[in-house]
């Protein structure tokens, strides 16, 4: 079967599903002028209602992801580059009495930084594992406006990482904290018009604070499924910048 005749085979079906939907919901096929609105729509990426707190200077929206990542039971440390982005990992592992044995996501920024300096500090790379109890990865964004974290999945970013060990850790730049979600597409719009070696993601996971549930007589239990803390590293890499 040629590729042309997949493609015709692959849309007459994907036609014939859309018609079946339409004629369940009793709705006519679009007109031409409905579909040109739509079309038009979606190609100019209208943002949608931003709230106040997802809009200000970036100064403002520093403090405010701050603020709001620690109001969803993050920790967060501010380090003045990403040189300090090991020894941050390694006291905060000191400060809680946790394993040093630490999982990295194989990025090539993330991993290219001096591990090595920690002594204490037990590395490997990859997907993680029912066994490993602390993740280190890197984000795409952090969203002022709820304190959320954006991981993009891929060969550098496993989701595993952000959901089976206990205890993650998360390094972001200063640069990287927007102030509303529409922010983050159009960032990832952004990169993917660029190229340069990205990928668009199968998963954007959106990640507020450590994993709970209140489901047991209204309790609130942490590490219910996912991390029991999330602790995130921010670095100032826009220090005399206006």
């Amino acid at each position: 079967m040629t590729g042309g005749k997949t493609d015709r085979g692959a849309n007459s079906g994907r036609q014939a599903i859309l018609g079946a939907i339409r004629q369940s919901l009793g709705r006519p096929a679009l007109s031409a002028e409905a579909r040109h609105e739509l079309d038009d729509h979606i190609a100019k990426h209208r943002a949608n209602l931003v709230p106040a707190r997802g809009k200000g200077e970036h100064a403002a929206q520093m403090e405010r992801f701050q603020e709001m990542a620690r109001a969803a039971a993050c920790t967060v440390e501010v380090v003045a580059d990403e040189a300090a982005v090991p020894g941050a990992v390694a006291d905060y592992l000191r400060a809680n009495n946790l394993p040093t044995q630490v999982t990295l996501a194989p990025d090539e920024w993330l991993c290219g930084l001096d591990w090595g300096s920690q002594s204490m500090l037990e590395t490997k790379q990859g997907a993680a594992g029912i066994e490993d109890m602390v993740s280190v990865t890197p984000a795409f964004a952090g969203v002022a406006e709820t304190g959320t974290l954006v991981a993009l999945s891929g060969k550098s970013h496993p989701t595993t990482l952000n959901f089976v060990p206990d205890y993650h850790v998360v390094a972001l730049r200063a640069s990287q904290v927007v102030g509303a979600y529409e922010e983050v597409w159009a960032r990832l719009r952004k990169a993917n018009k660029q190229g340069r070696g990205f990928v668009m993601p199968r998963t954007v996971n959106m990640i507020t604070g450590p994993s709970r549930t209140a489901d047991i007589a209204l309790t609130l239990e942490l590490g219910a499924h996912g991390p029991r803390s999330l602790h995130i590293v921010l670095i100032d890499d826009q220090t005399g910048q206006d």
